[in-house]
């Protein structure tokens, strides 16, 4: 059974920092792609980093420069530092993972996900 588990959201000034992860179990870790997706209120869910089963890391524009994606395979955790945090990037954050070893941000359709970390940056 796969499960994703979110960790590490919470308050934090405009300028400020975070790092989210993501413990995954149930399934060959190192061969899916993995992504982080955030959801607004009143929004769309939308892509926001995306790392495929070779490493290679794609971002939303909104993200390029302040959020950096990262994986660690031998501890099927993902990561995603998230500096110079602004006001728009309060949302929920979820953990996703594809069955299939490549994706970019644009392209991945998960077919697990988390429960979802609150990420809330103030003025």
């Amino acid at each position: 059974q796969v499960r994703l588990v979110e960790s590490g959201g919470g308050s934090v000034q405009a300028g400020g920092s975070l790092r989210l992860s993501c413990t995954a179990s149930g399934y060959t870790y190192s061969s899916y792609c993995m992504g982080w997706f955030r959801q607004a209120p009143g929004k769309e869910r939308e892509g926001v980093a995306v790392i495929d089963s070779e490493g290679v890391t794609t971002y939303a524009d909104s993200v390029k420069g302040r959020f950096t994606i990262s994986r660690d395979n031998a501890k099927n955790t993902l990561y995603l530092q998230m500096n110079n945090l602004k006001p728009e990037d309060t949302a929920v954050y979820y953990c996703a993972a594809e069955d299939f070893p490549f994706a970019t941000v644009a392209t991945m359709n998960p077919h697990y996900w988390g429960q979802g970390t609150q990420v809330t940056v103030s003025s």
